[in-house]
């Protein structure tokens, strides 16, 4: 049965900008759809995911999630569920005062879209002047009030020189994570200057690097599942970036995540936008247990030089870029270089592997004081920390150290979480 690891909810299509590369097209701030998921909906499809059993993260997003005031009711509901809860947003309408309720409300993170450094690039990508001002003091906010964060990136031909000043503004400011997220021709992407083929594979061998110089926080693409095969071929640092295969960074769309809209359609990413069915209607376990389009994506042929590459277990190529351009769903993937060389299949490590990492009796009871909707993604860091380590235990000293990168010697602020 495959789990489910990673849910996003679109809570609304209305935003408060209008970006070029949007998937959604989203509407505008007050073009309010009466069709939206009301509050108990919301709050009824967390509860059917928690009994599910799978310690989903669940990604409330939009549109601009912060446009919806019963947000922090619906985050509240899905943590006291035991369900890791983090937000998506643009960052410009975070203030202090939300800052602090979305925390209050036990939200684990926030996601928060940053494309340059330089602000008028930032607000020509994002359609409104003042923006890359607002969602700078967004950040800083979270970075003051102790509410962990990760910088969401979209690299096009306009902003991709930066990448490394953005993964260095990343990692000193104390983001978690930067996702560089690759536009796929969906919503008003489907006008987007794309990246060629082989500056998009640039990118990604920089991303390798990048990873190796700032091993603080995490940097990985989205919606660029080659990233394992790149991974490998430069023996990447990071175990983190080569153990996982397709339920890692590659292309996880029906596999271990899927998307509910606004009005209760489930679709496989938000990039493919068919609904295989509607929550209101349907109980979202079944949806996932039985949706013809979900089992076609975990059990169907691959086609084309995607079925035939040596990576395909790693990566599987990306399935919206491939519907996209007008393919099938299981097509190659129109956005890779790669040509297959024809060796055998390569597995991920981790399936390969004979040995389990274990856990001490003292770094066990140290997990068990972490928020309990956070122990599923701590454990699998720890465990990858330790297998890059040689070591086949997680200690109290690998979790110390590992609190020392992210916090700094004094270790995690006693009231986070």
């Amino acid at each position: 049965m495959n789990e489910l690891s990673l849910l996003a909810i679109n809570l609304t299509r209305r935003c408060n900008l209008a970006c070029p590369h949007c998937y959604l097209d989203a509407d505008s701030l007050n073009e309010t759809n009466k069709e939206e998921l009301g509050t108990y909906e919301a709050c009824d499809l967390l509860a059917q995911v928690a009994k599910m059993g799978y310690s989903t993260m669940v990604v409330l997003t939009g549109g601009e999630p912060l446009v919806r005031q019963d947000l922090e009711q619906i985050a509240r509901y899905g943590v006291d569920l035991g369900l890791p809860i983090v937000v998506g947003t643009n960052g410009v309408m975070l203030n202090r005062k939300r800052v602090r309720s979305l925390k209050a409300a036990g939200v684990s993170g926030l996601g928060i879209s940053l494309d340059s450094l330089d602000p008028s690039c930032h607000d020509r990508f994002r359609g409104l002047p003042g923006a890359w001002h607002k969602t700078m003091a967004g950040i800083d906010h979270c970075r003051r009030e102790g509410l962990d964060f990760q910088l969401h990136f979209t690299v096009t031909t306009e902003n991709a020189h930066e990448l490394a000043e953005v993964a260095q503004f990343a990692a000193s400011s104390g983001a978690r994570v930067l996702n560089v997220f690759f536009v796929i021709c969906t919503g008003r992407g489907a006008t987007h200057n794309q990246l060629s083929l082989q500056r998009h594979e640039e990118i990604l061998e920089e991303l390798v690097t990048l990873q190796r110089q700032h091993p603080q926080c995490i940097v990985r693409p989205r919606c660029a599942p080659q990233f394992k095969r790149v991974s490998l071929g430069q023996k990447s640092a990071s175990a983190i970036n080569l153990i996982s295969g397709r339920e890692g960074d590659g292309c996880i769309a029906g596999l271990h995540y899927c998307r509910v809209t606004s009005t209760g359609d489930v679709t496989p990413c938000p990039y493919l936008s068919e609904s295989i069915g509607n929550v209101r209607n349907t109980q979202i376990a079944d949806l996932w247990n039985d949706a013809p389009a979900f089992k076609t994506l975990r059990e169907g042929t691959l086609s084309g030089k995607c079925g035939v590459c040596e990576f395909r277990e790693l990566c599987g190529g990306c399935r919206a870029a491939a519907v996209a351009a007008g393919g099938a769903l299981m097509d190659q993937d129109p956005g890779c270089v790669y040509q297959p060389m024809g060796g055998g299949t390569i597995v991920p490590l981790l399936a390969g592997a004979n040995s389990t990492i274990s856990w001490t009796p003292a770094a066990q009871s140290r997990l068990a004081r972490v928020p309990a909707s956070l122990q599923k993604m701590l454990r699998k860091r720890a465990e990858v920390f330790a297998r890059e380590k040689g070591h086949s235990a997680v200690t109290v000293e690998h979790l110390k150290t590992m609190a020392a990168r992210r916090f700094g010697p004094a270790g995690p602020p006693r009231n986070s979480g």
